[in-house]
């Protein structure tokens, strides 16, 4: 029997417009009957992860910013993090800025940007369908890095860089490689997601990369609860559909990815169950967890 169940959000739990469908909704409350430890385990703030946990009654444990901190949602308490440094994140600020690079910061509780575009506009159009103290805390500011300077904040989880253009994108890569002391996530293929304009759907696609500190993932944040919770490896169960998901799907008991998760992703998977539209957790919890 698994005894934790470590589940990605974005292309994973949530569907393309950021929502969980009801029959998952029931099949995680009764998995968490059956005493299973349900870790939503995502790239998102602190905050934001925080209030998805308590509104689908999975409350106890979660993980943010791709691994770098493990957070108790009872007792409100960061139990292990790995965060960038201030000197770090400035580092990376400063060529963004000099380069007219988009990208935006993840603290524990806000996202800092310049503007409401890419992975930004998805959250503010996710936003309006929540109530306030549901919504990812989006700061929108004139200069990030002028922000960062006099802000006082000290924790950054991770920094998001995005753009529409390949070619622009494969010079941001290469100019992030060049900097010490991060990891900078390889994504090989565009974010495709959808918002709502009236009546229409629209398509939000860029490509992006993700920088944390060294060796920060999801699968070294999971194994600080196994040690917490006494539970073995061999017990866990892992989905997830992207590259920041890679080292918790080979790491878990069982591996687990989405239909739409990428070639590599589904090279390395022990199992691949639906896409993130077509309820795919919903069949994993079915398939190794209630049944």
């Amino acid at each position: 029997m698994y005894k934790l169940m470590a589940i990605d959000l974005d292309g994973t739990l949530l569907n393309s417009y950021g929502e969980v469908s009801e029959n998952t909704r029931n099949a995680l409350k009764e998995a968490k009957s059956k005493g299973v430890e349900i870790v939503l385990s995502s790239g998102r703030p602190i905050s934001s992860t925080e209030s998805l946990a308590i509104e689908l009654g999975v409350d106890n444990y979660l993980i943010s910013g791709n691994g770098a901190a493990v957070y108790d949602i009872k007792n409100q308490e960061i139990l292990y993090d790995r965060f960038l440094t201030k000197e770090q994140v400035l580092n990376i600020a400063r060529l963004c800025e000099q380069n007219s690079f988009f990208y935006n910061v993840y603290t524990e509780d806000e996202v800092i940007a310049s503007s409401l575009s890419y992975n930004i506009l998805f959250y503010h159009k996710e936003n309006a369908k929540k109530v306030e103290e549901k919504r990812t805390h989006i700061n929108v500011v004139q200069n990030i890095e002028e922000y960062i300077k006099q802000s006082g904040k000290e924790k950054f989880l991770k920094i998001t860089v995005c753009d529409e253009s390949k070619f622009i994108f494969n010079s941001i890569m290469k100019r992030l490689k060049e900097i010490p002391g991060i990891d900078v996530l390889e994504v090989a293929y565009m974010s495709r997601k959808k918002i709502k304009d009236g009546t229409k759907d629209v398509d939000i696609q860029y490509y992006y990369t993700e920088v944390t500190n060294e060796n920060v993932n999801k699968w070294t944040a999971i194994e600080y609860l196994l040690e917490k919770l006494n539970i073995k490896k061999e017990e866990v169960l892992a989905i997830g559909d992207n590259v920041n998901d890679k080292e918790m799907i080979e790491g878990a008991g069982l591996g687990v990815v989405m239909g739409n998760s990428n070639p590599k992703m589904k090279e390395i998977a022990d199992v691949i169950v639906a896409d993130n539209n077509s309820e795919g957790v919903l069949e994993a919890l079915n398939k190794f967890v209630i049944n």
